[in-house]
């Protein structure tokens, strides 16, 4: 969260593109948008960048394991994220930082000036200063085709899909219990995924985890321009991507609560601002897409036992990178069930760092 007066003013305001409120949802979630503050600053900020960074740095791996065994390649590309600026200055701190990150990680970028960025996607057509171009980033076209892959070769080495009720999940003597559309199932494990709606499930198992839920929203467009490399127009909060349903926009963070009616602000924002970049065409859903991120307000997500049960353990809180962390925080979370020792350090993101 930014700490500048500018900024906090902006969102306080509720008028700019990366944060949009409802006042009751705002209220709701205070107490962690407060803590989340208080992680941004910049000693802590980056102490949890050093925990989080041991987890994403296996993500890639975590997926291409997967990929392959589901023959999923065709889905993956491999050409990066980039980030454009329309002004100078925002520019020339942008390169200082990725430097200084590229420093500290080993994640490679590439530097474009306003020529190179042209060459690189002609398609823009609005005057930007440049772009800064992360080459280690990977990209899927069809995110629920993905995930129906994984799911099918889960299938084909045996596992289950089982529709239930989580609200119905309660201790028995040798575990768990819950119902399920093929009737009651039993477990001496159970995890906790359930994404947005683990904080009121949490809640009722006794457990106060500073759990909260940004919303987000997008929307497809086709018959529009051709963009080569999925593009995060930093000054204006979005990114646009191309995907085999067109060209994908994605918006910033909405503070509201579950169950809140749409309110698409920024995305109609969004999409004015590529408008000016280059010819987005025209839009394939009627209403945009919204859903709800699952966040911590110490940014890192909650992944092991609970502390107060046997046999339950959580996988929750991944912010924005849920789909990217999937496979790496799942890895972490198998070691800690079968008593290995854990691929990455568990401690940092283990639920008993809230009762410390």
């Amino acid at each position: 969260m930014p700490r500048d007066w500018r900024s906090l003013l902006t969102i306080a305001l509720n008028t700019g593109p990366h944060v949009h409120y409802h006042l009751q949802g705002l209220l709701s979630a205070a107490p962690q948008l407060l803590a989340y503050w208080k992680a941004s600053a910049p000693a802590r900020h980056l102490a949890i960048s050093h925990d989080y960074q041991k987890l994403i740095a296996a993500c890639i791996r975590e997926h291409q394991r997967f990929i392959e065994l589901a023959s999923a390649g065709d889905l993956v590309r491999r050409d990066g994220l980039r980030v454009v600026y329309r002004t100078g200055g925002a520019l020339d701190k942008a390169r200082r930082s990725a430097r200084r990150v590229s420093t500290i990680y080993g994640v490679r970028f590439n530097e474009l000036d306003s020529h190179a960025l042209a060459i690189a996607e002609p398609s823009f057509t609005s005057d930007l200063a440049g772009a800064v171009h992360w080459l280690d980033t990977w990209n899927v076209t069809d995110p629920g085709a993905l995930v129906a892959r994984y799911a099918a070769l889960y299938q084909q080495l045996g596992g289950q899909v089982v529709l239930g009720d989580a609200t119905t999940l309660r201790p028995i003597p040798l575990g768990w219990q819950v119902r399920s559309s093929k009737g009651f199932l039993q477990a001496e494990h159970v995890v906790l995924a359930l994404g947005a709606e683990m904080r009121p499930l949490t809640r009722r198992l006794g457990y106060s985890w500073p759990l909260f839920e940004k919303r987000g929203y997008h929307r497809h467009f086709e018959q529009g321009a051709k963009v080569n490399v999925p593009t995060l127009d930093e000054e204006r909060g979005y990114v646009i991507a191309p995907v085999a349903q067109g060209l994908r926009i994605t918006t910033g963070a909405e503070i509201a609560k579950l169950g809140a009616p749409s309110t698409p602000r920024q995305l109609l924002s969004a999409e004015k601002s590529a408008r000016s970049m280059l010819y987005l065409g025209t839009a394939v859903e009627s209403e945009p897409w919204v859903g709800n991120r699952p966040c911590c307000a110490d940014m890192k997500p909650v992944i092991g036992m609970a502390p107060a049960h046997r046999g339950l353990w959580v996988n929750c809180g991944h912010g924005h990178q849920g789909f990217t962390l999937g496979p790496a925080s799942a890895r972490l979370l198998a070691d800690l069930i079968d008593g290995s020792t854990p691929f990455v350090p568990a401690e940092a993101f283990s639920p008993q760092r809230f009762s410390a």
